[in-house]
């Protein structure tokens, strides 16, 4: 818990009278925002809803954001180019790659929901090309409507689950994240929500142990505002509260690139847990890293700073980026032969060319016989199609020889994008759960505040598309009581 008194809540015996109220109350305008306005509006055409943002308009990270959404379990974009899903082909891969310690029921639910929930977000405005692109993990430079972006075609998942493209992107070049969230606030506006801009929320107001409402700042004036159902808090992660990276998950400060915006801040997560709320995995965090695409550099190796292989290279880049920062300090390298050599989509060069493997790891910096030892061994397999360390796909392989070049993918030397993926600890249905395990009266939460589908891996696109599902489930769950 915080120390700082300002996020102890309020007693409504100290609250003279309200300066206004709505039935349910959003924290955040944001993609976990706007669906549950939307969420809230379907469980109740004439609920009064009041919408909070300490910005002064709509978007929240999402805005800024590649803007994938991950669906799956049969949709009409992944009918259209072939695949085929299944809501349990789904959950089987996101329990494998969304730990350790996935949370088993949100999975679920989100799995069995996911096409539904694709409709949904149709019907609300949003616009998918049905065509597939193979080139990257990413946002695509066309306006293909489908990707791989979660490492669902590499192992061990392609053991696991039949491998299935599930990143899906509206019909948009580039970054979809800005049009998205247009769209999305805009059908959420229609809606007809009360919205307060530049509005921060200090406190929680409690009543007999429930949350009745909240304190909220604009342009100085403090203000008393009711919630008479719920209040739902979608305020984002912590990303941007360095102190509470610190305590939590200290290895995400040594990137250089955080993902989100300055809301991103963990007050949310704070003042719910004022009241007794019970946080997850805040150790977590994603770590994009950026090398692909093309995908051609993944013919290459990726290795520590032992000269040492760490991982099949053709697997999830958000992956390789979480096992370089957590687990190897953020001191790696992509070693690549000059057949298959390309400056990364970044413009991203290789920072040493060598002859040899020897000459290489001296001017790296590596132990030496180190780098020639792993692709001594690399390239004795790779000859014949196989990887049997790491099972890298034989379409991928083949011997590194010749003139060999090298990326410096050291922290501080490339972006590793962050953000954090802990937070309150939620059901299914939005609740907030205390520490006892039982919800807290009055409070709901979605998106980054939350520990969602991701606990610890993550695939492009469960951001928005936890955020979207949740939001909705929240707000419904909210007008209803």
């Amino acid at each position: 818990m915080h120390s700082d008194n300002s996020f102890w809540p309020l007693d409504r015996s100290e609250v003279a009278a309200f300066d206004d109220s709505a039935d349910v109350i959003v924290i955040g305008f944001g993609a976990a925002g706007t669906s549950a306005i939307l969420g809230a509006r379907e469980a109740d055409p004439e609920a009064e809803i009041l919408v909070l943002e300490s910005t002064g308009g709509p978007g929240g990270a999402a805005a800024l954001a590649g803007g994938i959404i991950y669906l799956g379990g049969g949709t009409a974009v992944q009918r259209a180019c072939g695949f085929e899903d299944t809501p349990e082909n789904m959950e089987a891969f996101l329990l494998a790659a969304c730990g350790p310690e996935p949370d088993a029921s949100k999975i679920a639910s989100y799995c069995q929901g996911s096409v539904e929930h694709f409709d949904w977000l149709v019907a609300a405005g949003l616009e998918f090309e049905h065509s597939f692109s193979h080139e990257t993990q990413m946002e695509t430079v066309g306006t293909e409507g489908l990707v791989y972006s979660g490492g669902e075609d590499a192992w061990p998942f392609s053991d696991i689950a039949t491998p299935a493209a599930r990143g899906h992107l509206i019909r948009t070049p580039g970054s979809t994240g800005r049009l998205l969230m247009k769209t999305l606030t805009t059908t959420a506006l229609a809606a007809g929500p009360v919205v307060s801009y530049d509005s921060r929320v200090e406190r929680l107001i409690v009543e007999d142990g429930r949350v009745v409402g909240v304190v909220a700042r604009q342009h100085g004036v403090q203000r008393h505002l009711e919630a008479r159902r719920g209040v739902i808090i979608c305020a984002g992660g912590f990303i941007w509260n360095d102190a509470m990276v610190g305590r939590n998950a200290p290895v995400l400060l040594e990137a250089n690139w955080k993902v989100g915006t300055e809301g991103d801040d963990g007050r949310g997560i704070e003042m719910a847990q004022a009241v007794g709320a019970r946080v997850k995995q805040m150790h977590a965090g994603e770590v994009a890293f950026p090398i692909i695409p093309p995908r051609r550099l993944m013919e290459g190796i990726l290795i520590n700073a032992k000269g040492q292989r760490f991982i099949n290279e053709d697997t999830y880049n958000g992956r390789m980026g979480q096992a370089a920062l957590y687990d190897h300090d953020g001191e790696v390298y992509l070693v690549i032969d000059e057949a298959s050599y390309e400056p990364n989509w970044m413009g991203i060069q290789a920072s040493w060319v060598c002859e040899t493997p020897a000459e290489l790891e001296a001017e790296i910096g590596l132990p030496a016989g180190s780098l020639e030892a792993t692709l001594s061994i690399y390239n004795r397999h790779a000859a014949v199609g196989e990887d049997p360390v790491f099972h890298k796909a034989a379409s991928l392989l083949h011997p590194l020889d010749g003139h060999l070049g090298a990326f410096d993918l050291r922290i501080g030397k490339i972006p590793y994008a962050v953000f954090t993926l802990g937070g309150l600890d939620s059901d299914t249905e939005g609740r907030v759960i205390d520490l006892e395990g039982s919800p807290i009266p009055g409070l709901f939460a979605a998106g980054r505040s939350t520990s969602g589908v991701a606990a610890f891996g993550y695939a492009s696109g469960l951001s928005i598309g936890d955020s979207t599902f949740f939001g909705r489930r929240a707000g419904r769950t909210a007008a209803q009581r």
